[in-house]
């Protein structure tokens, strides 16, 4: 109690110091973004500006995308950064400025981090180290991580925020190491994230809904390996919505995990290329005789806690994929891949 007052007292006198300047934009809160040109920041960066909140956001550009944010050049509280989340002295005089903290900047993937393991622990756990040795306690943090620490679920059981973590992969690791450290340095949420999914300025064509949306559109065709293999999957305005969820109520969710997902789509893929095949109806999809998938990560998992805290992800699979089916029209998809 005393930790959560601190930081209203901290926050109220920020808000104060800003003043007449302020006044007019009405911006609630300063917030860091990093990661803020990429998948998911690219929807939560105008939500936030949208919201009156003031954006620093903070991005490398590491895949070329040099208009995700563009439309977000008129907000007056919008401050982009041309940088690196490993760079120290920079974050340094950009965590100074804010009251709050959303660090999205990853290598999202088992090929991504498995392509270049020395960035993926630099970008995904060093440098999450790096901000909370800078950041002040009274700053809060909102972090997220990935479902895939569940690894390899027991069959019928869901995932609960309780259940114990076993990544399989690097990328899991590093995000689960990451949460850890960030939980026990206080003052912060963890949003773990189901297979994120839909249309973006900066989309993603390796994550599972997208890539066989796109298979469906072009080759009309996909292998399945571990075909009964089940994930969780939600829809990456509904991510971004949570965080705004958090940032409100973070009073209320100070210190907590929690899944974001629909509960309704804890599906296998074989089952996801069903859904597909409804508005695809010329999609032929097989289960492969041999061979595997690199990526074991079978597991259901529970979104409940979310929904008790106030937030319930709403876009269902059948709109993320008639949604997928026009957005795909409008992109050369060999430049929206992160491996």
């Amino acid at each position: 109690m005393q930790v959560v007052l601190k930081c209203y007292i901290k926050i109220s006198k920020l808000f104060k110091k800003r003043g007449a300047a302020n006044e007019e934009w009405g911006g609630s809160m300063k917030i860091l973004v990093t990661g803020a040109a990429g998948y998911i920041g690219s929807i939560l960066t105008p939500l936030l500006l949208q919201e009156k909140h003031e954006v620093i956001a903070l991005d490398n550009l590491m895949y070329n995308q040099e208009t995700p944010l563009s439309n977000c050049c008129h907000y007056p509280g919008f401050e982009p950064i041309f940088g690196s989340t490993t760079n120290t002295e920079l974050l340094k005089e950009l965590i100074k400025k804010v009251d709050c903290i959303i660090p999205l900047a990853a290598l999202v993937g088992l090929d991504a981090c498995n392509n270049d393991p020395v960035a993926a622990t630099a970008t995904n756990l060093e440098a999450i180290n790096l901000i909370l040795r800078l950041r002040s306690k009274s700053q809060i943090i909102i972090y997220p991580n990935s479902n895939s620490g569940y690894g390899i679920g027991q069959e019928g059981i869901y995932c609960t925020e309780k259940t114990p973590l076993k990544p399989l992969t690097l990328y899991g690791r590093t995000k689960v190491e990451a949460e850890k450290a960030v939980m026990s340095d206080g003052n912060a949420i963890t949003f773990r994230l189901g297979t994120v999914a839909g249309v973006s300025p900066r989309i993603r064509l390796d994550l599972m809904v997208n890539e066989f949306v796109l298979r469906a559109l072009t080759d009309r065709c996909v292998t399945l390996y571990g075909a009964h293999f089940k994930r969780n999957f939600v829809h990456v305005r509904d991510v971004a919505k949570a965080f705004i969820h958090g940032i409100n109520n973070f009073d209320k969710m100070n210190g907590e995990v929690y899944n974001v997902g629909l509960n309704d789509i804890n599906m296998s893929k074989l089952e996801l290329c069903q859904e597909i095949q409804k508005q695809i109806p010329n999609f032929y999809f097989h289960e492969a005789p041999m061979g595997e998938d690199p990526d074991k990560r079978n597991y259901i998992v529970s979104n409940a806690k979310l929904e008790k805290a106030g937030f319930k992800a709403t876009i269902t699979l059948s709109e993320t994929i008639a949604e997928l089916i026009k957005g795909l029209r409008l992109i050369r998809p060999r430049q929206y891949k992160n491996a």
